[in-house]
């Protein structure tokens, strides 16, 4: 039997589709295919020019650049030598994050985009064992350690001719237990952890992904999350590549914002069938969706109400559609859909049949959302060190606010901090077994033997499984807040749902480290709330403005308590008693988030450190305190 490789099932794929479109990218203002035949030619080319300057089994490779075929072919072409690719995202920024990751691993390679150069370039003089660097792009000119990759698949083709037998024994040599990938987590709390991931991690991980959601040989997949980010690498690239499907590339642009400009045209030109997604991108989709409603006038916004209103009663949590009561919402849902919702469909290309989504947390609003407009996202749940797919819920199989069944093949246990299992709905660790849980972590085996105990993997997830065998995850234990009596209680759901809820709140961090009460650090949406002060006509810079902004996002918190349209949600002793207003959202430039846009809370408290204890006087626990009124004065 051969190796589980993810040469291997490269290769099998090239078989058994070789004029399929494997990757689709922008050229000359227009999207060209590479098909799967030609996408080998180039990693073979590539593999042979590695080994040609000496690349050889174990060596670590770093890979910094944007998602494009080069991307795929430098990664394939790592793996073909037996080396390890050590993916880094390109939204780090920071030298120091940079140089840690490259000295860490001992990457004796670099290749990377003309984009990200002056990156390494910044920090290579104080990483001795980085011998070469390899440039994806033409620069206007190169230092001696770099060379263009353009001449590295140039001398493969002639390593090729001449030790073709050498390049195919190196290849057919990588076995299934050796390592594929160094993936290093954002490091919020110290330093970064690489995680290591072996070749059959990945495949099976690929198994268990197409085992949960289908992957028909025509779908196209626009990839918009970073390449090196786990579920785009699992999902986007050798999921698709394993059926025989197709991947786009985003359109580069000039910097991040321009490329994040591209998207919406990009999905207009590829049409995707797919899209995998993250919470903070549905949001941004949801935005852009509900902002083009508005301007359509006050007729066309009522009436996509009214349908959002009698879709989300059609639709109830996926399983239970159109049952019962349900089905007289349908001519209404019906009528929107055809109006309204159709016509927003068209703006993802017509022929998107599904989102993918990934991430721990999707507030089931934003799923409620996607659903009525013919746009269902399904939630999944995954993390690095499980390669990352542990459950999805699919087309067949959903329950809006879950995050999916486990794949079959993954164990799933719920344990309590003695590490006891417990029994259908009761709330603990999520721990995994199963191929694709990592090998360990980089030189930490300390940390290694914290996280993976007896086989099994203990994520550091709060959740349950309940009585049909559907996984919840509720938030991450070291974000647990915890009550002056030691009660504690994960604060991510009750987060994600007040943002979701309100219009006026753009993000919010709930802070309880055994503290009288629960407060919150508040980034109001200033858009949204400037517009609403200026309907009441009101100016944010007088007092009565101030008092009537702050007021609002009162009440919008207000919502969960008793008498509220959400009240019974959540424990009301968790909901904040105070509230700070900020007038900086968090961000990945202040470092209040990671790559992967989670909040990077031990940052935010030290930072915030005088606002928090503010709220607990009694000065700081009035909504209308001096420092909230002075930041809405300055919106």
């Amino acid at each position: 039997m051969a190796e589980r490789t993810l040469c291997q099932l490269f290769e099998d794929s090239v078989q058994k589709f070789p004029d399929n479109v494997l990757m689709w990218e922008k050229k000359d203002g227009k999207y060209q295919g590479i098909t799967y035949k030609e996408m080998r030619t180039r990693v073979h080319e590539f593999a042979a020019g590695l080994m040609s300057l000496g690349l050889k089994k174990g060596d670590r490779v770093t890979l910094l650049s944007e998602g494009r075929a080069d991307w795929l072919m430098s990664e394939l072409g790592i793996l073909y030598t037996g080396a390890i690719n050590v993916p880094i995202s390109v939204k780090i920024d920071e030298a120091n994050e940079l140089k840690f990751r490259l000295a860490h691993s001992g990457s004796r390679m670099a290749i990377i985009s003309r984009g990200q150069l002056h990156k390494i370039r910044a920090v290579k003089n104080d990483l001795p064992e980085l011998e070469r660097i390899v440039v994806l792009d033409p620069v206007d000119s190169l230092e001696a350690d770099e060379l263009l990759a353009a001449e590295v698949s140039r001398e493969g083709k002639i390593y090729l001719t001449r030790h073709n037998p050498e390049f195919e024994a190196t290849w057919r040599s990588v076995r299934e237990s050796d390592l594929a990938n160094i993936c290093y987590t954002s490091g919020t709390t110290a330093d970064p952890k690489g995680i290591m991931l072996t070749h059959r991690n990945y495949t099976a991980n690929v198994e268990h992904s197409l085992s949960l959601v289908e992957c028909p040989e025509y779908y196209v997949n626009l990839l918009i999350l970073p390449w090196d980010h786990s579920f785009a690498h699992t999902c986007g690239l050798y999921s698709m590549m394993k059926n025989g499907a197709s991947i786009a590339c985003i359109e580069t642009g000039r910097n991040a914002l321009e490329t994040i400009k591209n998207i919406p045209k990009n999905i207009k030109e590829i049409r995707p069938t797919v899209l995998l997604s993250v919470p903070s991108l549905a949001k941004s989709f949801r935005r852009s969706i509900e902002s083009a409603i508005r301007e359509k006038g006050p007729k066309i916004e009522a009436l996509f109400q009214k349908g959002l209103k009698a879709a989300y009663e059609y639709n109830g949590e996926g399983w239970n559609r159109g049952q019962g009561q349900r089905k007289f919402k349908k001519p209404m849902y019906l009528l929107v859909d055809k109006l309204i919702f159709s016509k927003i469909r068209k703006n993802f290309g017509g022929r998107l049949e599904m989102f993918v989504g990934g991430g721990a947390l999707l507030d089931i609003e934003l799923q409620r959302f996607f659903y009525a407009i013919g746009l269902p996202m399904f939630q999944g749940y995954g993390l690095t060190e499980a390669s990352p797919v542990i459950s999805a819920n699919n087309k067949k199989e959903h329950k809006l606010g879950s995050s999916g069944k486990p794949a079959k093949a993954i164990e799933v246990r719920i344990r309590d901090e003695q590490g006891n299992d417990l029994p259908v709905g009761a709330r603990g660790e999520i721990v995994i077994r199963g191929e694709n849980v990592m090998a360990g972590y980089w030189k930490n085996e300390k940390a290694t033997k914290e996280t993976i105990r007896d086989g099994w993997l203990y994520t550091g997830d709060l959740g349950y499984l309940d009585a049909d065998g559907y996984l919840y995850v509720l938030g991450r234990f070291k974000s647990l807040l915890i009550a002056n009596d030691g009660e504690k209680y994960s604060p991510e759901e009750i987060e994600e749902a007040i943002t979701e809820a309100s219009p006026y709140i753009e993000q919010v961090m709930l802070y309880n480290n055994q503290s009288p009460y629960t407060v919150a650090l508040l980034v109001p949406n200033k858009e949204n709330l400037l517009r609403w002060l200026k309907e009441k006509k009101l100016d944010h810079r007088t007092p009565e403005g101030q008092e009537a902004a702050l007021r609002l996002l009162e009440a919008e918190v207000n919502r969960f308590r008793p008498g509220g349209p959400r009240a019974g949600q959540f424990p009301e002793r968790w909901l904040p008693a105070a509230m700070a207003v900020l007038g900086e959202g968090f961000t990945e430039q202040n470092r209040f988030l990671n790559s992967t846009l989670k909040m990077v809370r031990p940052r935010i408290i030290e930072f915030y450190q005088s606002r928090l204890e503010y709220m607990f006087t009694p000065e700081g626990k009035n909504i209308l305190n001096p420092q909230n009124r002075t930041i809405i004065s300055r919106l």
